[in-house]
């Protein structure tokens, strides 16, 4: 045991050796400023991320950087009692930085699994980035093309509406003239049934394609009547049976083109799905008091379960290479944007639901976050 009155500061064992004095004045100073350093970084830090960092992982990075600045305060101590004996400062200074350790010691314990777990993904992540990059790409490229297409088909059926009105004057000319025979009368009547044909084909394509700024009043059953028109290639060519029944009024307060950009994604899904010709599409219309409930059913093959959870991510698509992975996407933002909601309810082999809601009124949406749609394995 050794005397309290001995206990003299340990600079007068060196003062033979002022070099090594000085030495270890520098070094333990160096030390301390920057442990110091690296404590105020990490408040810094905390007091930068505190909107996106979890308040425990906060806590236990100010809990790190206390340590850390107790760790230098021990250095800053040697460089004390070199001249000065206040070894029982020193002592206190060591009891707070073994408690200090003691608690980030036990907390890094507790997160290790949630570290090595953070570090793995992002690992995975980083092998993966140039294939996510290349879907990517893929993915503009073709909402890319999708818009080029829209542009270039606004642009055919507005020019395609003047020559095709004149042929019907022209029509109606000839079956006004005198002394035609009968035969060319019947050919006139029907070449002027076919122009007519077309401008509703061109009329319906621009009422699709067209995107207003302001909402408006639209009659949903109309719209998917439109959708109808449209579609009707695909459905005669997979022999869909398209059934639309409707009930109350069914109009609602919305941008249109992008109204009808989600019911002819829908329902071009539901006949893509169909794979037996005499299958039903059934569309029904239910007008509520404050809003409009659109239900497409379809018995095609349905969706996987591992595969319905996701199926509103951009990129994920139930179509294989045929798919760009953006129509539920889409479908989703829109109704998001008029405040609506989607739900999807599938399972395989025994066809797909989809629930669309349309407000009576179009409101602004305040906030970004609105409840996530929900898929609903049935």
């Amino acid at each position: 045991m050794f005397d309290s009155d001995s206990l003299v500061p340990h600079a007068v064992c060196w003062a033979a050796a002022p070099d090594l004095i000085w030495t270890m004045v520098v070094t333990n100073l160096i030390t301390f400023l920057s442990y110091l350093t690296i404590c105020c970084t990490l408040l810094y830090l905390v007091r930068r991320t505190h909107k996106v960092i979890a308040r425990d992982w906060a806590y236990f990075v100010v809990g790190f950087a206390l340590f850390i600045v107790a760790c230098g305060s021990t250095h800053l101590l040697e460089v004390i009692t070199t001249w000065i004996p206040i070894f029982w400062v020193a002592a206190a200074t060591n009891v707070v930085t073994a408690l200090l350790s003691a608690c980030v010691a036990v907390m890094l314990i507790q997160r290790v699994k949630k570290i090595a777990f953070g570090v793995n993904d992002y690992s995975d992540r980083l092998a993966n980035s140039e294939s996510e990059k290349q879907r990517l790409e893929e993915n503009l490229l073709a909402a890319q093309k999708l818009e080029d297409w829209s542009r270039m088909s606004a642009v055919v059926s507005h020019e395609i509406k003047n020559p095709l009105q004149a042929i019907q004057n022209l029509q109606y000319l000839i079956r006004a003239s005198e002394n035609v025979p009968a035969q060319v009368m019947e050919l006139a009547s029907l070449a002027e049934e076919e122009a007519k044909r077309v401008l509703e084909i061109a009329e319906a394509s621009l009422s699709y394609i067209r995107q207003t700024v302001k909402p408006e009043l639209i009659n949903l059953l109309s719209a998917v009547e439109s959708c109808r028109f449209l579609l009707n290639p695909l459905i005669v060519e997979k022999g869909v049976v398209l059934e639309i029944a409707s009930q109350g009024d069914c109009t609602v307060e919305a941008l249109s083109g992008e109204t009808r950009q989600v019911l002819l994604n829908v329902l071009r899904n539901a006949c893509e799905a169909t794979t037996r010709a005499g299958q039903p599409v059934q569309v029904e219309l239910i007008g509520e008091r404050d809003r409009v409930e659109v239900i497409v059913t379809d018995q095609g093959a349905g969706i996987a379960p591992d595969v319905l959870p996701s199926i509103f991510q951009f990129g994920m698509s139930t179509k294989g290479e045929l798919g760009n992975g953006m129509g539920l996407w889409t479908v989703k933002r829109i109704l998001d944007k008029h405040r609506g909601d989607v739900r999807v309810r599938s399972a395989a082999g025994e066809g797909t639901r989809v629930e669309l809601w349309w407000p009576r009124v179009f409101e602004v949406k305040a906030t970004a976050s609105l409840r996530p749609a929900l898929a609903v394995a049935r």
